[in-house]
């Protein structure tokens, strides 16, 4: 059996990532908060969570391999390409507001396929209380 790929990311975001993450974000908010979220995931840090738990917080499903994004990010794995972080906008556990992938959920799949418990690189971001 071979090997899987070992995934790698790069530090920052594509530019092309923030305006595909707000053209998601602008279908659950604001444009005031879609501004604020864009922002604040521009500065945020790049920290890891594991594919599995992205997935479940944000209670989407897991794509399939044959998937075309996600088998054009296998395919990038596999050369050794780094994949972009993923942009997300925290959940809240007490409304029972799920974690929101802004950008990145191929790549999240594709992470998973490769090993659940692979660590992505995410960059994660909380709504102010001032934007609400």
């Amino acid at each position: 059996m071979p090997k899987a790929p070992k995934l790698s990311w790069t530090d920052s975001p594509a530019e092309h990532d923030y305006p595909s993450a707000a053209s998601y974000l602008r279908l659950v908010a604001g444009s005031t908060q879609v501004e604020v979220l864009v922002a604040l995931l521009s500065q945020a840090p790049t920290v890891q969570q594991h594919a599995k738990d992205v997935l479940r917080a944000a209670r989407l499903p897991l794509l399939p391999v044959d998937d075309p994004e996600v088998a054009k990010d296998l395919k990038r794995a596999a050369k050794g390409v780094a994949l972009s972080p993923i942009l997300l906008v925290r959940g809240d556990l007490a409304v029972d507001v799920p974690l929101h992938i802004a950008d990145g959920y191929h790549r999240v799949c594709a992470s998973y396929h490769l090993n659940e418990d692979a660590e992505v690189a995410c960059r994660l971001v909380e709504l102010p209380a001032i934007a609400v």
